[in-house]
């Protein structure tokens, strides 16, 4: 008598667990603490204070994107009303003498952010999607405006200064050392960022993902679009008022130029470059996006131009945003399959270095030539010297954009067919995320 044999159950989807979340914390907690042991210039402060006000920016405008599909064009208004409420707080509570400490005045761009987003998103919220977008831009050219019409709030164009250090100081520290500011921004950005992942991991964090995906069936199950928005547009901009107000007081300055359409540029290409679609994906954009800023101009006139073009090649190219590429690359890491695919990006990195180098030397001859005719023809590109009006190094450039992109479409198969049977590898053990 033959038996039927028993069903081999499926394998089971590894997930890590609370434990390993909690490490991760742990983990990015005991990193923001020795950075400044391992960074110690002045530089290397002030931009690493920088990264952790652009991580709260971004994570911030990512409740609106990523979590409920709200795409914003004027986000930065929030941020920029965060920091002139604070600097404003600050210079009262030094002129009536209060015993007011510094670590507590983000609060005050916490609260000036959420009411502002409270007025004006319930304006803006009742619609979504390209009319939500457009409203969000008009409001932000409207406060953008205020700022000369209301010359005793905004300063007009030099904006309120303040001065940090004239108020309660905390244990000894008077946070006019950089370091003292950098210890600041690092504890808020470590509440904020827990905060914001909490929420996303709450009813309501679930329910704006329910009406990014689709609203109309969100009020099938009794509950309001609108409302949805709305409570997730005001706790947005909450905690772009703290990052404001953490700027306002590294920078002892508010002005115009916080709450400007290029500032909620900086936050849509963090966002968009680092991956909406995760929570650790503004936070990379962020970083990559305050290191390039800060490294790359100080190379070129031109940054703001590559900045452009590594949108470009985001959007087409990845349009999981950092956070994408690594998540995809996960279930073969776990898999121990990382190994394989080692050859073929080395394969692929040369053309792909050729293309970047090429388009360099153009972009970098062609800025010349445009920008900066009265100081001669020739230039220095990774210290070698280029005669802009000769035809070899454009010819060198051309050769190497079209010779490497004729690599990359060569390699490309390879480098797919490895992935695919690496990945296929990792669905056979159970690692499918």
């Amino acid at each position: 008598m033959s038996s039927v044999p028993a069903q081999l159950p499926a394998p089971a989807r590894r997930r890590p667990g609370r434990l390993a979340g909690k490490g991760i914390w742990l983990a990015a907690a005991v990193l923001l603490a020795v950075l400044p042991f391992l960074f110690r210039s002045g530089t290397a402060l002030t931009v690493m204070s920088l990264m952790g006000i652009a991580i709260i920016f971004a994570l911030s405008y990512n409740i609106l994107l990523g979590q409920t599909g709200m795409l914003s064009f004027g986000h930065a208004v929030y941020y920029g009303l965060g920091a002139y409420f604070t600097v404003h707080a600050m210079n009262a509570a030094v002129a009536a003498k209060l015993a007011l400490p510094l670590p507590l005045m983000p609060l005050v761009g916490g609260l000036a952010g959420l009411g502002s987003a409270a007025v004006l998103g319930w304006v803006s919220t009742p619609r979504s999607g390209t009319a939500f977008a457009m409203i969000s831009l008009g409001l932000a050219e409207l406060v953008g405006s205020s700022s000369l019409i209301l010359p005793s709030f905004f300063g007009g164009e030099e904006g309120v200064s303040t001065n940090r250090t004239r108020l309660l100081h905390v244990l000894g520290w008077n946070f006019g050392p950089q370091i003292q500011v950098y210890y600041l921004i690092a504890a808020w950005c470590f509440v904020c960022a827990v905060l914001m992942y909490a929420l996303t991991r709450t009813p309501f964090g679930r329910m704006c993902n329910a009406v990014r995906d689709n609203a109309e069936r969100v009020q099938f199950v009794g509950y309001n679009p609108r409302i949805v928005r709305f409570i997730a547009f005001s706790l947005a901009g909450l905690f772009a008022g703290v990052a404001g107000s953490l700027a306002a007081i590294d920078f002892e300055l508010a002005n115009a130029a916080l709450f400007s359409a290029a500032q909620s540029g900086n936050v849509i290409l963090a966002t968009f470059i680092g991956g909406a679609g995760h929570f650790i994906g503004p936070v990379l954009g962020a970083v990559l996006v305050t290191w390039l800023q800060s490294m790359l101009s100080d190379l070129t006139d031109v940054w703001q131009l590559y900045f452009g073009l590594l949108f470009i090649a985001a959007v087409l190219y990845a349009p999981g945003g950092l956070a994408g590429l690594i998540m995809a690359h996960r279930p073969i890491w776990r898999a121990g399959g990382i190994a394989r695919l080692i050859p073929a990006y080395g394969l692929m990195a040369v053309p792909a270095l050729l293309i970047f180098a090429g388009a360099v030397l153009a972009i970098e001859m062609a800025a010349h030539l445009a920008g900066k005719p009265e100081e001669g023809s020739v230039i220095r590109i990774a210290g070698l010297a280029c005669d802009t009006r000769s035809w070899e190094p454009w010819v060198l450039a051309a050769a190497a954009l079209i010779g490497g992109s004729v690599l990359v479409r060569l390699t490309w198969a390879r480098v797919v067919a490895v992935w695919d049977r690496a990945l296929d590898a990792a669905r056979a053990k159970g690692y499918t995320a």
